[in-house]
């Protein structure tokens, strides 16, 4: 008997053993993906919604489980989500998984015919006495409370990750950097993302990086969700007042279709400095051909995916809090939001905001997640380019991708040479100093190399 009792007891330990191991090792990931379209009559970002589109926005992510507390990473259809909203976006979401808000990533795709949502800058224009404009949070309360039901359902549908996919390919004739310099090394004219004057779209494509890269989660042989990284501003035309996601959201939805099983989430990069505008002159037949262009790019990144076998060993969530260096002159939005237009206060008041913020000694997450020898940069504002690039330079031997557009308050964010030539993304536009350059390059390398 007492021969029949150490056998079973040896049992129970080895299969409570092989419990412990396989909680340890195995992965699973749940997606989710809700309607972010605001009701017509909202305000969008610079105008009144007067109707949707075909295409309506969306708030897309995942849930990657296995790996101590779960991790949830979501990209909407919107041009920022700043200070207050980031926040509570993030409690919300945690909540919802089961983690904590420093695991989680909420970044913007950053279309312009589509809300902003900041609800510090709200409740500074209420308390003011103001219209809250485009920052009233109605309908965002109403899109986290969608994340918050959908991510918790998400769970129960949790698929195990047994692979890991990574590929990549060039996209032409999409983006452009949009700063043209003159001879004198300052900004001569701004490439915008509808560029009517033909001869500053003949002028050089100029510094871009032209890679769309592609991370696709697998269970066994069939993938669960495909993430796409491509740097550019995404608008063809806008200022409608017609919702929409634009040549991203469409080639992402073409995407969609291809490979109709696993859900395609779209993150920007750096795109700070970098527009269609080379190749996009306003026509609305453009939003069209640069989705094609970009959705072609999309699916020679698959064809050319590689799987590899992945397990939480492999799966890490860094973060590096940055306390972003301000410009002097942000504390005048002080005075400027009783006299400016609204487009002015929907540019700039998350960074009156996020002065009062860091005056209260708060900061901004930057986060990496590491997965096997991928690397996932969450960055915060309109990155430069320059960052994205610095990246991937620094860490040659893993697959580095770079999502741009998380916390929106500090606006562009370029490097030290991009503020000292001058032009609109150097100016009020940025609520940083040229000392943003070591703040975001530090804290890149901290995280790569961790």
């Amino acid at each position: 008997m007492l021969v029949l009792t150490c056998f079973v007891n040896d049992v129970n330990a080895v299969t409570v053993d092989s419990l412990k191991q396989l909680q340890t090792t195995q992965l699973s990931l749940s997606t989710f993906d809700v309607d972010a379209t605001p009701p017509v009559g909202t305000d969008l970002t610079y105008d009144p919604m007067i109707n949707s589109w075909d295409l309506g926005l969306r708030a897309k992510g995942y849930v990657l489980m296995g790996a101590g507390k779960p991790i949830v990473v979501c990209s909407l259809d919107w041009i920022g989500i700043a200070n207050d909203s980031q926040d509570e976006f993030k409690r919300a979401i945690a909540n919802a998984a089961g983690t904590t808000p420093d695991r989680v990533a909420v970044h913007a795709t950053h279309v312009h015919d589509a809300p902003a949502s900041d609800f510090g800058a709200e409740k500074i224009l209420l308390d003011a006495g103001l219209k809250p404009i485009c920052f009233e949070g109605t309908f965002a309360r109403e899109v986290i409370h969608r994340l918050e039901v959908a991510v918790k359902n998400s769970l129960s549908k949790a698929q195990p990750i047994t692979h890991l996919g990574l590929g990549s390919a060039t996209v032409y004739k999409v983006s452009s950097n949009r700063r043209i310099v003159g001879a004198d090394g300052k900004v001569k004219a701004s490439r915008t993302s509808a560029t009517k004057d033909s001869a500053i779209r003949a002028e050089p494509e100029g510094l871009i990086d032209p890679i769309v890269s592609l991370i696709s989660f697998w269970n066994k042989d069939k993938p669960v969700a495909v993430l796409s990284y491509y740097a550019t501003h995404p608008q063809s035309y806008y200022r409608t007042g017609v919702a929409n996601p634009d040549f991203p959201g469409v080639a992402r939805f073409m995407r969609q279709l291809a490979v109709p099983d696993a859900l395609h989430i779209h993150f920007n990069g750096a795109g700070g400095n970098i527009t269609a505008g080379k190749y996009n002159d306003g026509a609305h037949i453009n939003r069209l051909i640069l989705a094609e262009r970009l959705a072609d790019g999309m699916k020679r990144a698959w064809d050319a995916t590689k799987k590899e076998p992945i397990d939480a060993s492999q799966v890490a969530w860094t973060i590096e809090p940055i306390k972003i260096p301000l410009k002097e002159d942000v504390i005048t939005m002080e005075q400027k939001m009783r006299t400016e237009t609204s487009v002015f206060l929907a540019n700039n008041m998350s960074k009156l905001v996020l002065l009062r913020r860091e005056q209260a000694g708060k900061k901004i997450d930057m986060s990496c997640l590491k997965l096997g020898k991928a690397r996932i940069v969450h960055l915060p504002g309109e990155p430069f380019i320059e960052y994205q690039l610095a990246a991937k330079a620094f860490r040659k031997d893993l697959f580095v991708a770079v999502a741009g557009y998380g916390d929106y308050s500090p606006g562009y964010m370029c490097d030290e040479k991009g503020y000292g030539q001058g032009g609109y993304e150097a100016g009020q536009a940025s609520a940083a100093d040229p000392h943003i350059e070591k703040v975001l390059i530090t804290a890149i390398h901290k995280l790569l190399k961790k």
